[in-house]
């Protein structure tokens, strides 16, 4: 069984080892989630944090514990669950390109982060409010454009002419896509509406992973935490062109 270590109110960057998870129809604990006497709650995450005995202690959530491995950062989790779980190619070139996509995705997400959050972390947002239009402004009219098509030309360029980013089977990448586009359309509904119609092979990737089954009924269960301002894709009217 496969404990997930991560914060119990937000989708983050867990949620990306939670959408490779529930496709893949692997068992797991989500522990923070879980009642404070079942060793869940955040507090159980935050004395995990603290723990000094640890040979190879990560640095931040999200990790998972499988068996006597501790595994942090989400593209080395997925990269051990493609492994493991059919979610990427076996060979060594499709491994890697798998994971080369998905660490594309994770400069894509910090870079939906520091639209609302450009000069620090630990500021509220209300502290960097004109940074923040700014930083939004440049992310909305060139680095969103930038992102999603180099995925569509991915997509379309794929040897496999799948509608997926690698060869013709679905790996944690494609989720991870999916969860990236629902993210733009939460924080940038407006802007997203202007743009779609570019990026027809990223959306039908979307809607395909939407309505997987097993992905659909998760999304419709109590599993899956709804977006909110606390996350990393925050939606304020006046960061969207509003």
């Amino acid at each position: 069984m496969y404990e997930l270590h991560y914060w119990p109110t937000i989708q983050g960057r867990g949620e990306y080892v939670r959408l490779a998870l529930e496709y893949a129809g692997v068992e797991y604990i989500d522990v923070a989630r879980q009642p404070g006497d079942e060793r869940g709650g955040e507090e159980a995450l935050i004395n995990a944090m603290g723990r000094s005995d640890l040979v190879h202690p990560p640095f931040a959530p999200p990790w998972l514990k499988a068996g006597i491995r501790l595994i942090g950062q989400t593209a080395n989790i997925l990269l051990f669950l493609g492994r493991h779980h059919a979610l990427a190619p076996k060979d060594e070139p499709g491994e890697l390109w798998t994971h080369q996509l998905q660490l594309t995705l994770a400069d894509f997400v910090v870079e939906a982060h520091d639209a609302h959050h450009p000069i620090g972390v630990g500021l509220y947002y209300e502290d960097q409010r004109e940074e923040a239009k700014r930083r939004a402004t440049d992310f909305r009219e060139h680095r969103m454009t930038k992102f999603l098509g180099y995925f569509e030309r991915v997509i379309t360029h794929n040897s496999g002419r799948s509608g997926l980013l690698v060869r013709d089977t679905l790996t944690y990448a494609d989720l991870s896509l999916f969860q990236v586009v629902a993210g733009l359309r939460y924080a940038f509904p407006r802007r997203m509406r202007a743009i779609e119609s570019k990026y027809p092979g990223v959306v039908a990737l979307h809607d395909r992973i939407e309505n997987e089954p097993r992905i659909a009924a998760y999304l419709r269960s109590e599993r899956r935490i709804d977006f909110n301002q606390q996350g990393i894709f925050r939606h304020y009217a006046e960061l969207d062109g509003g």
